[in-house]
């Protein structure tokens, strides 16, 4: 009802402002005035009916055209023909018309391919060596992405789909504390990623609304773009193999950098509590590497010199056995 009324006052205001400001105070003036509000109020119409982005789309494909015009009529002239240019001149008006129309409606019109040239141009910086990443968001929230790219181990262009950014702040507001603590840290990874030097971070403005999940978005846009996937999820690495996407697991990147140690070789490790077994310790290396100390039960809260036994790989990881050394163990009860 207020937007009929606002109607109605635009077509009545423009016959008075004509009448009362003495621009054209007759019936002539009050018919422009009429008809210029009833142009106003149909611009109206269309403007509510037409996307923002289309609108401006258009005003520039528009100018376009105009600029293209003037390009060709200066060609025309160039050719130094007279009477072509006559003729030419001749339907100057239209001539600027329908380029404007045709600049615009290309405009307007091909404004879908936008996103489909985006992905080509990401995938030829790639071909130029231009290496891409996009992350999901285990390995957002998980953060050591921010650890490798700091040391220089991963340079280059890393992708976060916008998607993703808004389940991390929604999460970030919501009443739950663990999900409100993940959001908030994710938010903080990507803040940190984007302060690291030799990575760009690109948010992407895409959407994949016939897949639901947020894994199999994130795998559709690397598999569509061509570019590698970062992650920490087992099962995300497992589909990405079979969706034939390069997959980064940081997890198995970690398992990679564990040091290497051999059955006779010396290691100091600190005791933090007893083991299932008589006199048994535990400890762990700098890479969370569990070791389980013979003889080191009293060595609780201790650092013990040890000498490993044995290696045992499990699926639950790497446990060393070791057996703390008679002098370690004299020294610490001394």
């Amino acid at each position: 009802m207020i937007i009929w009324l606002f109607r109605v006052g635009i077509v009545l205001a423009c016959p008075a402002i004509v009448w009362f400001g003495k621009i054209a105070p007759n019936q002539t003036g009050l018919l422009v005035g009429l008809g210029v509000g009833v142009l106003m109020v149909g611009l109206e119409y269309l403007i509510a009916e037409l996307n923002l982005l289309n609108i401006l789309l258009g005003i520039m494909g528009w100018a376009g055209g105009v600029v293209l015009a003037k390009l060709v009529d200066y060609v025309v002239l160039q050719i130094g023909e007279v009477a072509l240019y006559q003729a030419w001149d001749k339907f100057a008006l239209l001539r600027y018309f329908a380029f404007g129309v045709l600049g615009a409606v290309i405009a307007i019109r091909k404004s879908g391919e936008l996103d489909v040239l985006d992905k080509d141009l990401l995938k030829m910086s790639r071909r130029r060596g231009n290496d891409m990443l996009i992350l999901d968001l285990h390995a957002i929230i998980d953060g050591r992405v921010v650890d490798v790219c700091e040391t220089r181990f991963l340079q280059g262009t890393v992708l976060v789909a916008r998607f993703l950014q808004a389940e991390l702040q929604k999460a970030a507001n919501s009443e739950e504390p663990m999900r409100r603590a993940r959001g908030r840290r994710g938010l903080d990874v990507l803040a940190r990623l984007q302060a690291c030097d030799g990575v760009t971070v690109k948010i992407l403005d895409k959407e994949v609304p016939e897949v639901s999940d947020l894994d199999g978005k994130v795998m559709r846009l690397a598999r569509e773009m061509g570019v590698r996937i970062a992650t920490t999820d087992f099962n995300v690495n497992k589909v990405a193999t079979l969706e034939g996407v390069v997959c980064l697991n940081f997890n198995d990147l970690s398992q990679a950098l564990k040091s290497v140690v051999l059955p006779g070789e010396s290691m100091s490790v600190f005791v933090m509590k007893e083991g299932k077994e008589r006199e048994q310790g535990i400890g762990f290396l700098d890479d969370g590497t569990m070791v389980v100390l013979e003889d080191a039960r009293r060595s609780i809260g201790k650092r013990v010199e040890a000498t490993v036994t044995s290696i045992h790989q499990t699926s639950h990881g790497r446990q060393i056995f070791a057996k703390a050394r008679p002098e370690s163990r004299e020294k610490q009860a001394a």
